[in-house]
């Protein structure tokens, strides 16, 4: 099984038991929210949900789950249904977020590409942040798993355009899409 494959089935797991609505989910939820930004060796009271008890994938696997699975809380905040939706790629959900006017469309845009841009991990998990707080304010779904694996593609220089790309493919189709049903809407 791929890295990614790993990475994938191991946010699926996780996912099935943050969406659950009993206490031990929403505290860690919580508690996932709060490591939002901070090193993962400083905070001992998520690695129960973080760490892989399966087999030790590494430092770049265990990074990209870890920052997938906090966005995922923050982004499940206070929602009553999963905010996880297979097949809606990292570009797609963004550009759901472009629909409207032209200014909010720009902005989106330039949050984007500063997603895209970045020239290291924690950069984009910053940026990718902000992301999320918009997601969630449109309750537009995300395929955390998906976007797992793409995190963990962007720590290397051999994957990071492609998933670039990708995301950049996802955006632009989605927006022209968009467009064209706004225009057939008009007519």
């Amino acid at each position: 099984m791929s890295m990614r494959n790993k990475i994938m089935a191991f946010m699926h797991k996780k996912i099935a038991i943050l969406d659950k609505e009993e206490p031990y989910s929403i505290a860690t939820r919580a508690k996932l929210r709060q490591s939002i930004g901070k090193p993962l060796d400083s905070v001992p009271n998520v690695w129960d949900i973080v760490l892989s008890l399966d087999d030790d994938l590494g430092k770049s696997a265990t990074e990209s789950m870890y920052t997938a699975i906090g966005l995922y809380a923050l982004h499940r905040q206070g929602k009553p249904e999963s905010m996880n939706e297979k097949g809606v790629g990292f570009g797609k959900a963004i550009a759901g977020l472009a629909r409207g006017d032209e200014e909010k469309q720009k902005s989106v845009t330039r949050k984007f590409n500063a997603v895209a841009t970045s020239t290291g991990f924690s950069e984009l998990a910053h940026h990718a942040r902000s992301l999320v707080q918009m997601l969630k304010s449109e309750n537009i779904k995300l395929d955390y798993p998906s976007f797992a694996g793409d995190l963990y593609a962007f720590q290397f220089p051999e994957s990071a355009n492609k998933t670039r790309l990708r995301w950049g493919e996802e955006f632009y189709q989605t927006l022209y899409k968009n467009e064209k049903e706004n225009d057939n809407n008009e007519k």
